[in-house]
């Protein structure tokens, strides 16, 4: 169904053209996509151009400092400090995207409806929102994997737990809003069933929330990836991951400085690019 001329709904194909052209006034945005995009790719291509691999080790070249060979050294098993660095950031970014489709599915679609139905269904969604969010969300997650066990697995069942609220709220707040908006009212007027309304005219027009939260989600579920793999909870040895290499490399923080500072510089430019991909898209999203 069109919309009546004389409303405003908000045109599918306009917005990305409009986005297109305002994504150059934001500095933010575009060194967020410039700083992630420069990570994700060492993430990917790095590993396969590395000699080694992130398990290969020399007992004979054991904490070997930086050279041709190893350009960052060499660990306390004589594995290659670099290559376990980009494969490190291979399965953080792996299960830091992946940890998140759940909660932004499920949050995204429970959101809208509990917003567009209201009554008995938004209320039981509301209460099961305010009852998760009353727990700190690290110590919730931390407090699931102790639970579930360490490793990838113990991981998504820890975020789809405790991560789909937050979408949940963004989403139904922004629902309430569109549904009471005249081209939803002029469609319903119209006879367009709810299905259709709700994929048509009202989920294209909140769903960006979700959107925006999830590029600064992946940051949180970065950080407690490599909070985890700190505390021994999360990737177990030998898979390569930066909150383990940082454990381990605090045991010589003395003499080989280079073996948790690295890997901490690389989870924090990460953060930092995903952070700054986020607040980008919310300045370019936010209504004119």
């Amino acid at each position: 169904m069109t919309t009546p001329v004389g409303l405003s709904a908000p045109s599918a194909v306009a917005r990305p053209r409009r986005a297109l052209s305002r994504a150059r006034r934001h500095p933010a945005l575009l060194a967020g996509i410039v700083l992630t995009s420069a990570i994700v790719l060492a993430a990917l291509i790095g590993p396969l151009a590395s000699p080694y691999g992130p398990n290969d080790g020399d007992l004979y070249h054991v904490f070997a400092g930086p050279s041709w060979s190893h350009l960052l050294g060499t660990d306390d098993l004589g594995r290659d400090e670099l290559t376990r660095l980009l494969y490190a950031a291979r399965n953080d970014l792996r299960i830091g995207f992946i940890a998140i489709l759940f909660p932004f599915t499920f949050g995204t679609a429970i959101g809208t409806l509990a917003g567009y139905h209201g009554g008995r269904l938004d209320a039981v969604v509301t209460h099961v929102i305010d009852v998760v969010i009353a727990f700190p969300f690290y110590v919730l997650v931390i407090a699931l994997v102790f639970v579930v066990g360490p490793g990838a697995r113990g991981i998504f069942i820890a975020f789809a737990v405790a991560d789909w609220v937050v979408y949940a709220r963004a989403v139904r707040a922004a629902t309430l809003v569109v549904r009471e908006a005249d081209y939803v009212a002029a469609a319903r007027a119209g006879g367009v069933g709810d299905t259709a309304l709700l994929v048509r005219h009202v989920l294209p027009n909140t769903i960006s929330q979700a959107f925006v939260y999830a590029a600064n989600d992946v940051v949180l579920v970065i950080v407690a990836v490599v909070t985890l793999g700190y505390l021994g909870l999360g990737l177990q040895d030998p898979t390569p991951d930066w909150g383990s290499m940082i454990d381990a490399g605090q045991q010589v923080v003395t003499t080989h400085w280079q073996y948790a500072t690295i890997p901490g510089l690389a989870a924090a430019l990460t953060g930092l690019g995903l952070s700054l991909l986020g607040d980008g898209l919310a300045d370019l999203w936010r209504p004119e």
